[in-house]
């Protein structure tokens, strides 16, 4: 089970993937709603026939951040009571980005499970550097460029964007350590039932050169990703073969939340 523990690679690719394609769906509409403050994702992740936790996604309130206006999105993640019995996982990420959306300020991770560790990354976007610490010490330093994201705001970045005109988006994303573009493949739209409920969705299969796998997935294997073909562009299933069997995270519940909480959103 130790797989299923998302770690700062691990949460990298997986943002990486789910969202790097979501603007393969269809062209941007003049109506898109994207998401609002109070919106949340609910994942249950199963890993091969075994129920082994909740993922889940959030925006939450505008906040000050050394003197200007941030917006705020938090990812946690946890194991089951049963996987709890022989690894526990109580995953939190936070990132904070500009109000408009366009470069990350700080990403932080914290991780409890046999022992606690936490990670931030900070970006100084007067040095164009982005910084990661643990327990005090800069452990890396990477060079970055303008719109560089962190693992989790990338999400929302690509929500509120637009295809180039190829119908392809790259993206500047890092951990601290290391920095990717990723690109990704349309296969097509296929219908999606979860829970007796059908989904409309576009099928696609993220291509991440020179980065290894989601959960640690076996070498050369696929992962694919069902999003919602409509203007939200949801991720509604995640699946892919990973070390030790496979896994697939399913939507369980959303909401859309209602007080607008940055650019672009709901058709401003």
């Amino acid at each position: 089970m130790k797989a299923w523990s998302i770690n700062s690679r691990d949460i990298l690719i997986l943002t990486a993937c789910i969202l790097v394609i979501l603007f393969y769906s269809s062209p941007v509409k003049s109506e898109q709603e994207f998401f609002s403050q109070g919106e949340k994702i609910t994942f249950e992740v199963r890993w091969s026939f075994v129920v082994a936790g909740e993922a889940t996604l959030e925006v939450m309130p505008v906040e000050d951040l050394n003197g200007a206006p941030a917006l705020h999105f938090v990812y946690t993640a946890k194991t089951t009571p049963f996987v709890d019995a022989f690894y526990k996982v109580r995953d939190r990420i936070e990132s904070w980005t500009d109000k408009n959306l366009t470069r990350s300020f700080l990403y932080r991770k914290r991780h409890e499970g046999k022992s606690v560790k936490e990670i931030l990354v900070q970006f100084d976007w007067n040095k164009l550097e982005a910084r990661q610490i643990k327990n005090a010490n800069i452990t890396d330093t990477v060079s970055i460029e303008g719109n560089t994201f962190d693992p989790l705001s990338v999400f929302y970045a690509f929500r509120v964007g637009k295809p180039d005109e190829h119908n392809c988006i790259k993206i500047n994303l890092t951990d601290g350590k290391k920095v990717i573009r990723a690109n990704a493949k349309l296969l097509g739209k296929q219908k999606v039932t979860i829970a007796e409920k059908s989904y409309d969705t576009i099928l696609v299969e993220p291509e991440i050169e020179g980065i290894s796998g989601v959960f640690q997935k076996t070498k050369n294997s696929r992962m694919q990703i069902w999003i919602t073909d409509d203007n939200k562009r949801i991720p509604v299933r995640i699946k892919s073969r990973v070390t030790v069997g496979s896994f697939i995270a399913d939507l369980i519940s959303y909401s859309p939340g209602g007080k607008t909480s940055g650019p672009n959103i709901q058709g401003q």
